[in-house]
């Protein structure tokens, strides 16, 4: 998922850069969309991991 944040990243870079300001925006919207629903489940993954790795005798 992190490689499509940075994806979005350089397509809002170089669409900022040729002056399309709409398209821009709306590739950084996408990347932080993205990027935050990866550290969500990221640390979904994290606490599923810990709970599972603990013995319970």
């Amino acid at each position: 998922m992190l490689s499509w944040v940075v994806t979005f990243l350089i397509i809002a870079l170089i669409a900022g850069v040729l002056g399309f300001g709409g398209i821009a925006g709306a590739s950084v919207e996408i990347a932080k969309i993205i990027f935050f629903i990866a550290v969500v489940l990221f640390l979904v993954s994290a606490v599923v991991g810990v709970a599972r790795g603990r013995n319970r005798v």
